[in-house]
Parts: structure tokens; sequence; C-alpha cells
């Protein structure tokens, strides 16, 4: 039987249900995703590092847990919101349950909760922060998270970000290495690395806290500025090392890799009232006019209008107008807010490696 939960918001808020996976309190700040698919991708992405994860699909877990779909080494999510989670998966893949992979991760969850209730109050007031626990009643809870750091109080990034610099091999091997991208890890996700591969390229991860000069020491073409948790504006160390590479390498970001461009060249970001997560968003690309459905998971934009010193918006969310993509009018510097790798997502901007690669090979 599982045990009973509860999930306390900081608003005061509370939903009750069961646990599962690991028991213990979990707390961090409550987002939501509106992917119907994809919950394992979700788990070990790195950019959730810091956050408690509400899926507003009703049923998570049907098609178990596999060996070969992670995004990263392990579990990053602090704990899982779900409406129904399933113990008895149908897929051929499957090597574990839901539950099994979150038990041996260390991670809690909560079930049996209106997570469509707990999205409505997110989209209403914001994210906030929020804590599941299993012995200690809502009173007791909400003045024990109150004393919790924020969640923007946090450099995730040096968390999730590899400790030593690797080459990616695997299995993805393209069919000629002709092109050398170092990858900055701000907390990439494998597809990343996979796509690069598969497009020929010889990929090089470097630690975010790596210097100008060390990533010149690899003599990379390029340099791919990569996903990651949390607020750009505790990154300055990064946005440092951008300044200096920016008029000597090709650059490409991607997401908080965008936000960390903008903020190099002078521009300023800001919080989301509740952030783009999930598989389905709008996005224009102002130069064609084509509009492409993309996958996002990011807390913070670019303010439009702070732009300057020759960057540019190449793309607009269709939903609300924030910056989804940026390049500069006179050095080679692409960035996107929607992930080009999607997983989960569709496929449709796999292209902007295609793009950046082209751009890498022009300026050789």
């Amino acid at each position: 039987m599982n045990k009973k939960a509860i999930l306390v918001l900081e608003d005061g808020s509370f939903y009750e249900g069961l646990s599962f996976g690991a028991e213990g309190f979990i707390y961090g700040e409550i987002v939501f995703n509106t992917s119907m698919v994809g919950y394992q991708e979700m788990l070990t992405d790195p950019s959730y590092a810091g956050q408690i994860l509400a899926s507003t699909y009703p049923l998570i877990g049907n098609y178990g847990i596999n060996d070969q779909d992670h995004e990263s080494e392990r579990i990053r999510v602090r704990g899982f919101v779900v409406r129904e989670e399933c113990r008895t998966p149908s897929h051929w893949q499957s090597s574990h349950t839901l539950h099994q992979f979150l038990e041996t991760s260390g991670i809690g969850g909560i079930s049996g909760v209106d997570t469509r209730a707990i999205t409505r109050r997110l989209r209403s007031k914001g994210v906030m922060m929020g804590a599941i626990t299993c012995d200690k009643s809502p009173q007791d809870t909400l003045k024990e998270l109150k004393q919790l750091p924020r969640y923007d109080s946090t450099d995730f990034v040096r968390d999730v970000s590899t400790k030593a610099p690797y080459e990616w091999d695997a299995t993805d091997k393209g069919m000629f290495e002709v092109t050398h991208i170092a990858v900055l890890d701000c907390g990439l996700k494998y597809s990343i690395l996979r796509i690069l591969r598969r497009l020929g390229c010889r990929v090089t991860v470097v630690p975010c806290t790596f210097t100008a000069e060390k990533i010149l020491d690899c003599k990379p073409d390029g340099v791919l500025l990569s996903p990651g948790p949390g607020d750009p504006a505790l990154l300055d160390y990064i946005v440092e090392t951008i300044k200096i590479l920016a008029d000597k390498k090709p650059i490409m970001g991607i997401c908080l890799g965008e936000q960390l461009i903008a903020r190099a060249f002078g521009a300023t970001t800001f919080k989301l009232k509740f952030g783009h997560r999930g598989s389905n968003h709008p996005v224009r690309d102002l130069v064609t006019g084509r509009v492409h459905i993309t996958s996002q998971n990011h807390g913070y934009a670019v303010d439009a209008s702070s732009l300057k010193n020759g960057l540019e918006v190449s793309h607009l969310n269709l939903n609300d107008g924030t910056v989804e993509g940026l390049y500069h009018r006179d050095l080679p510097i692409i960035a996107i807010q929607y992930h080009s790798e999607a997983s989960p997502g569709p496929q449709d901007s796999v292209y902007m490696f295609t793009k950046f690669i082209s751009m890498v090979e022009a300026a050789k």
C-alpha cells in the first residue's frame, strides 16, 4: 500500500495523494509540463534541477522505463507529481517501472492529486516553491518550506555540469569527423551530442567553469552553449567566457545558452510567470515566416527591448510574443530559446544544428 502524502505550495494550498518512488521530505520550485509522452526524458533533463515536476497528462508510467532514453546519467528533478501512476507498463523496451526508477534513484513523487487544479493555480499565480512529505502536517510543512533556499538564489549549473572534459563517442558515429565542436556543459541533454555525432562532428564536452582560454586550447571549430537550469543572472562567470569567445569562434546557444549570449552582449533576462514547458509551442522564424512546433523547457526569457551590440531577434513565440531566437549582425553567432534536439517533442528544428555546422564550416 502506498503511504499517504501531501504536496504543499508556498501560498498555503495543499493536495493530498499517495507517495510513490522514494519516501522523504522533498522541496523545490513547482513547475508543469504539458507533453503527453517523454516522462523519462523529462526526469533526466538537467534543466529540471531544483524543481518538482508536475505532468499535466493524466496517466504516467504506462510504457515503463528503458535504458536508451536517458538524457543524462541520472534523474535530475527533485520530485514528480502525477494524476495516475501506472505500475503495469506495457512496452517491448521497458525494463522497469516508473516507481522502481524513482525509488532506486532516491527520488520521491506523489500520485492521485488533481494535476489540472495544480496547473491552473500555477498559471494564475505563477510558479512557486513547494514540498512533498508523508509525515508532516500541511502547516508544519509550509513553515519548514519558508525557511529553505529559494530556487532563484541557487546556481544549479555547477551541480549538473560535468566535472572534467570528455569526448562523446558512444555509438553515434557520423560518416566523417570534419568539424570539431566544443560543448560548454551548463546542463546538456545527450540528444544534443547524439545529433552532432550523427552529423559528422567530433564532440568535446567541457565543464561550465572552463575559461575561454581552456576552451580554445581544445582547438574547436565552433562552440555550442547548452541548455541548463536556473537564473542566468547568477552565471556571470560563463558570461565572461562568452565575451572572450564571441569574436574568436562561431557560437550556437540553446535555451539557457541563448540567455547567456544575450547577457554577454549587454541584454537583460527576466523570469516568466509560469515558464514554457511542453512539446507543442509555436515559434515563428522571422526570416522565412515559417512556423515551427517546438519543444521547450525554460523559466526565463530575453528582454527584446534590451538587445544591443549587434544582436537581433530571429524567432518569436506565437503564444506570448517572447524571444525564441537571436542572431548577430556581424559575427557567426546564432541562438534559440527552444530545444532543437527536442526529446521529447517534434524533430522539426534539428535543422538548426545543420545551420550551425554550415556556419562553422564557412568560418573555417
